[in-house]
């Protein structure tokens, strides 16, 4: 009986172990960086905007904006370009009064894409509320924004999945080979 209450204590043991590397693993699976920051904010309305400034909580790579004005058509915008956690594109005219939608994509530290819109509204003639000195003027150009990445296991998190199946199955054979009466011929 020894055997089997050993191949038992060893299977309890395992799972134990796997459960407390999933409790403590799967925080960091649903941890994508986040948007923090955006010029112009959500639902802010602004006088007009030159620059969109997209601020994350962590360093971002290959980002994607696209700005479409109230018919639902593209604004031409510049490259996005990327400094630290912050990415800037250039708007290329100024823009009518009305509503407007920004939509972004970028691939999070962890490499997982995420995504949102930030919609706004327009109410002059065009001026500029991305420069430094007229975020300053606006408060409601750069307050905190409220996207959430989408949440997903990484991949990261299946594979230690697999690893510890693997890991759990070869235990497992170990142990009840171990057990197995051996023939004496």
């Amino acid at each position: 009986m020894a055997p089997i209450s050993r191949f038992i204590r060893t299977t309890v043991s395992a799972a134990v172990a796997c459960g407390f590397l999933l409790v403590f693993a799967a925080p960091a699976a649903f941890a994508h960086d986040s948007l923090k920051r955006s010029s112009p904010n959500k639902n802010a309305k602004v006088p007009g905007v030159e620059t969109i400034e997209l601020e994350y909580s962590a360093h971002v790579r290959f980002p994607a904006v696209v700005l479409l004005d109230p018919a639902g058509k593209n604004v031409a915008l510049g490259k996005p370009r990327s400094v630290d956690s912050t990415v800037f594109t250039d708007v290329a005219a100024p823009l009518a009064p009305g509503g407007y939608t920004i939509a972004w994509r970028v691939v999070s530290s962890d490499g997982h894409p995420i995504e949102g819109e930030i919609p706004f509204t327009v109410t002059g003639s065009g001026a500029s509320t991305s420069s430094p000195a007229a975020a300053a003027r606006t408060p409601s150009a750069t307050t905190v924004a409220t996207d959430e990445p989408e949440s997903r296991i990484s991949g990261w998190l299946w594979v230690s999945l697999a690893v510890l199946v693997v890991i759990g199955i070869a235990v497992w054979m170990r142990t009840f080979q171990k057990t197995r009466p051996h023939s004496t011929e």
